[in-house]
C-alpha cells in the first residue's frame, strides 16, 4: 500500500513514516529547545540528529583510535631488524620442515 507524500516546509515532496518513541524528561527538554531555538519541527531536530549520528556510528572515537595506534606501534617496535637474507633462511627452513610432516620425536602422552 503506498503512503501519501507529504509536503515537508515547502522543501519538497517527501514520504513519512510515524513513528512512537518514549524518551526521558532530559532527552525530550532537549529536542523542544533546539527545535524552538532553530525554528524547526522537533521531527526535523531528530532527523537531523540520527542522519548525523549514522554518519559517525561506523567511525573510532579518539580513545579507541589512540589505544590501537599505541598497540601498533608495540608491535612494530618488536619487529627484529635484521637482514632479509636471514628471514629468507628461516622461512625457508620452516616450510621445508612443515612439507615433512608430522612431530620430529614421539610424544610422551602418545601410546
Amino acid at each position: 500500500m503506498n503512503q501519501p507524500a507529504l509536503w515537508q516546509y515547502g522543501k519538497s515532496m517527501v514520504r513519512t513514516v510515524k513513528m512512537t518513541f518514549t524518551l526521558d524528561n532530559d532527552t525530550a527538554t532537549r529536542i523542544d529547545r533546539t527545535a524552538l531555538r532553530l525554528g524547526i519541527p522537533k521531527s526535523a531536530v531528530v532527523r537531523e540528529a540520527v542522519a548525523e549520528y549514522a554518519a559517525r556510528a561506523g567511525r573510532l572515537s579518539e580513545q579507541e583510535r589512540r589505544r590501537m595506534l599505541k598497540a601498533f606501534d608495540d608491535v612494530v617496535e618488536r619487529i627484529p631488524l635484521r637482514p632479509v637474507k636471514s628471514a629468507d633462511i628461516e622461512l625457508a627452513a620452516v616450510r621445508r620442515a612443515r612439507r615433512q610432516g608430522g612431530r620430529r620425536h614421539p610424544s610422551s602422552t602418545s601410546k
